[in-house]
């Protein structure tokens, strides 16, 4: 059985005025609006700016709509992953998705995937991501410095060995051996 907002939602499937008010309070319900609803700048903006997550039932034009896509990033960066590819290669809608989720980088164009910022904000946000990082931003110190001290800053004590682990696996092995990094991964040692 339908919940009763899902049942009231289809049976105002083609009434903006009743979505521009609903998406305020329950901006996934216009998964159930219509195609023309979904296509409208202004009703999906609000719903964007309250839940992120609403970006997946908006048309394909306004996945393509800069400002539609930021909004929905910021709230829920994860959301990135329904922009369309034009924007997964534009660097502010990646930057702002990735500071708030680095997993978003996996969605990235493999430009932004070797741009030293992007790559910084994720790892930063998420230091396994490193792993989606191009081959060159495996081996820049910077980035694998920010990978190890993130992963051991965030990580539960019976988890740092396992995340450090994961992240020194997609770093070149010489960083492995670089003295800043050691000291990082051998104060676990001593622990």
């Amino acid at each position: 059985m339908e919940d009763e907002e899902v049942i009231e939602a289809k049976e105002n499937r083609n009434n903006k005025e009743y979505f521009t008010k609903l998406v305020k309070e329950k901006p996934l319900l216009i998964e159930w609006a219509s195609e023309e609803i979904r296509g409208d700048k202004e009703v999906m903006l609000e719903a964007v700016k309250v839940n992120g997550g609403a970006l997946e039932f908006s048309s394909e034009k306004l996945k393509d709509d800069k400002d539609i896509v930021l909004a929905a990033v910021k709230t829920s960066g994860w959301t990135g992953c329904y922009a369309s590819e034009r924007l997964k290669d534009d660097k502010d809608v990646i930057l702002e998705a990735v500071k708030n989720d680095g997993q978003i980088l996996y969605y990235a164009s493999e430009r932004l995937r070797d741009d030293k910022d992007v790559v910084m904000a994720a790892v930063k946000s998420k230091p396994v991501i490193i792993k989606y990082a191009s081959l060159r931003l495996r081996k820049d110190k910077d980035i694998a410095l920010e990978a190890v001290k993130t992963a051991k800053a965030n990580a539960v004590d019976y988890q740092t060995g396992v995340l450090l682990k994961a992240v020194t696996g997609f770093i070149s092995d010489e960083l492995k051996d670089d003295p800043d990094i050691k000291s990082i991964l051998e104060e676990d040692k001593k622990e």
